[in-house]
């Protein structure tokens, strides 16, 4: 800790010497507020094993827009990584953004595999892939959302033009959710995308059963009616809709919903479901019968233990995983089931992916609330589903946007250079993992505070690479672009060190 005094308290001699102490505390705080260091052991190789020091930038972030005070966060980036550098070699790329040093067969669409311990995506041609991409490539809904757009570029042909260069030019491959793959695949520069579904959104939604909440839907009791007996029939009725794209080499694949509701103490409240409302009676009975055939006739609420709530939330998301990815086979049997997009604490629950790798090609999860992916966590994901992940959202939000920033999930932080810095740090991690096969930002375009037709979650914050007129934040975008350009240079680089 450093001191301070009122230097009318102090002669000459003294005060010459508190100076001098005080430039040497500030001096050390700025130190240790750029950078700081800490040994980390490299993986063992067959040469024995090595230490190296691994260089961290602080960068200040909040939480919540609300938190009182800034706090500094250790921040890998590019230029720190030992032996590597933003010099490194870039890898040539295939028409699909896959590299062209390193093959696998070539099936003429996307699929997954681990290779020499890594897991990968191979692009149709049969190159290794890893899919970089950004959320919500779409014009918006409302008037006023696509106002800008038609002052900027006239027509919509152009806006699509225009936002796949850009995408392209910063090294992503690749759109995520909400995107508009029918006006982005037909430009010059076509990228590999993702469609986004809504299997129990929409079963939800035609029974009366859902409303918004901030960045999902909202279920009775937080039980999805997974038991209903409509149910398969509704999935395998809205899946003909994915024919239409069954045979388009881009299509990566397919999100059956977006962020579930998993509750842990599932059980418990399907148990507590109103049994006088028909569609939900169905839950209630499920579970009902479910409790009785583990524990007897009489057991109820009183008599639930720890390992019934994880044996029945495994049960119910059975049920959901079977009859959603079977209908995506039925009518698209090329193209990779990726889920419902988990998130929040179904992100922690090992029973959950245990259940989801029986049925995913790639389990993907929208991770917030980490600065950095916990190592730890990421290994259990592959652990029990034995399967490889993707990130579907993260971000970070600039307090120079001039956006208000109290919407949303994502940290908050000074500069668009510190936004820049967390992608890095972020994605740094994920290949660091060797089962990460992509990751999406959230998101595309800034909020517009103007447009109120959208969820509570989308209303004034700085989630864009390109503001809500479309100007690029071209800090941001560079910092991106240093690390998406040697993506695979960096999968090499990881794995040598493994």
């Amino acid at each position: 800790m450093c001191s301070s005094a009122d230097p009318k308290t102090l002669g000459r001699p003294k005060e010459s010497l508190m100076r001098r102490l005080l430039v040497v505390c500030v001096v050390g705080q700025l130190v240790s507020a750029v950078v700081a260091t800490s040994r980390v052991a490299a993986r063992a190789s067959a040469g024995g094993q090595q230490a190296s020091v691994q260089k961290y930038v602080k960068v200040q972030v909040k939480r919540r827009p609300s938190d009182k005070e800034w706090k500094l966060r250790d921040t890998r980036t590019l230029e720190l990584l030992d032996a590597f550098g933003p010099a490194a070699k870039e890898i040539r790329r295939g028409i699909y953004g896959g590299r062209l040093d390193r093959r696998a067969e070539a099936r003429g669409f996307f699929y997954a595999k681990r290779i020499d311990g890594r897991w990968w995506l191979v692009d149709p041609d049969g190159n290794l892939f890893i899919h970089v991409g950004v959320c919500s490539v779409r014009r918006g809904k409302s008037e006023i959302s696509q106002r800008p757009a038609m002052k900027k570029f006239g027509t919509w042909d152009r806006w699509a033009e225009f936002s796949t260069s850009l995408l392209a030019r910063y090294g992503f491959n690749g759109t995520g959710g909400w995107s508009e793959p029918s006006l982005l695949r037909a430009t010059s520069r076509p990228l590999a995308y993702t469609l986004s579904w809504n299997f129990m959104g929409s079963f939800g939604r035609s029974k009366g059963l859902v409303w918004q909440e901030p960045g999902h839907l909202g279920y009775p009791n937080r039980c999805v009616p997974v038991f209903h007996p409509d149910f398969k029939p509704f999935c395998d009725d809205y899946a003909g809709q994915l024919s239409a794209t069954k045979d388009d080499p881009w299509l990566v694949g397919h999100f059956s919903d977006n962020e579930l509701p998993v509750a842990a103490d599932m059980l418990d409240r399907s148990l507590q479901l109103d049994v006088n409302n028909p569609d939900l009676r169905h839950g209630y009975d499920a579970a009902k019968g479910w409790l009785r055939s583990r524990k007897g006739r009489e057991s109820g609420l009183k008599d639930i233990t720890e390992g019934d709530r994880q044996a029945f939330l495994a049960y119910a998301l059975d049920r959901y995983f079977r009859i959603t990815t079977n209908a995506i086979h039925k009518y698209d049997p090329h193209h990779l089931c990726l889920g419902p997009r988990l998130h929040g604490k179904a992100v922690r629950l090992p029973h959950m992916f245990k259940v989801a790798g029986k049925y995913l090609d790639v389990i993907a999860a929208n991770y917030y609330g980490a600065w950095g992916p916990d190592p730890k966590l990421m290994e259990m994901w592959v652990r029990e589903s034995g399967r490889p992940f993707m990130i579907t959202e993260f971000y970070a939000k600039g307090q120079d946007s001039g956006l208000a920033n109290t919407s949303g999930a994502g940290w908050l932080v000074p500069t668009q250079r510190d936004r820049a810095r967390f992608y890095q740090n972020f994605t740094l991690g994920l290949l660091e993992s060797r089962a990460c096969v992509g990751w999406h930002w959230f998101k595309y375009r800034d909020n517009n505070p103007e447009d109120l037709s959208t969820d509570p979650s989308n209303r004034d914050s700085n989630k864009g690479i390109v503001d809500y007129q479309y100007n690029p934040y071209h800090t941001l975008v560079e910092g991106m672009g240093g690390l998406n350009t040697r993506v695979y240079a960096l999968t090499d680089y990881f794995d040598s060190r493994w």
